[in-house]
């Protein structure tokens, strides 16, 4: 992951977060204890993005650390189990109360500019961070994340009911191969 998608990684961040000006502004929830999101989070279904394959199945991690940013671990699995991760932090944007954040990823991805409004904005949030709705401002990325590998169906309609309610072409979500 960290040679082979890099191109797309950078170019598609690089265009993350920014608005375009053609949708309202993208509600967030109204405040994250950083401290109850961060842990391993099983994506359960996500816009196409030119940096992950449509069979992988992901998975992120998150930390908090000393410093008030948040450690950041995605790792791609495909079905023959091979993984591929990359690395990062995330920093809360001001004024946000947590619900948007500037990931920036190590190497050579850390190079991408950053929009100042982020580009990692929790949309929905279950009040025990059991599942979470990830979005960008702009409408080209989201996840449905869940802090266990499956999610029932009413839930992920719900969540995806807001999501296309928000302007998020959700009609071309892919959803995880779970296995």
């Amino acid at each position: 992951m960290k040679f082979a998608l890099l191109p797309a990684l950078l170019g598609s961040l690089l265009l993350a977060g920014c608005g375009g000006g053609k949708h309202p502004p993208l509600a967030t929830v109204p405040r994250v204890e950083l401290s109850k999101y961060a842990g391993t989070w099983y994506e359960i279904a996500r816009l196409p993005n030119p940096f992950q394959k449509a069979e992988e199945r992901a998975v992120a991690e998150y930390g908090v650390r000393s410093d008030g940013l948040v450690s950041v671990k995605n790792t791609a699995i495909a079905r023959d189990g091979k993984k591929r991760s990359i690395e990062g932090s995330a920093e809360p944007v001001a004024g946000s109360n947590n619900a948007r954040l500037k990931v920036r990823f190590k190497g050579i991805a850390g190079l991408v500019p950053v929009s100042a409004q982020g580009n990692y904005w929790i949309i929905a949030l279950d009040r025990e961070y059991r599942h979470a709705l990830v979005g960008t401002p702009d409408r080209d990325y989201l996840w449905l994340l869940s802090r266990s590998p499956k999610l029932d169906r009413a839930t992920t309609d719900e969540l995806l009911a807001k999501a296309k309610a928000a302007g998020f072409a959700t009609e071309r979500v892919i959803w995880d191969p779970a296995p």
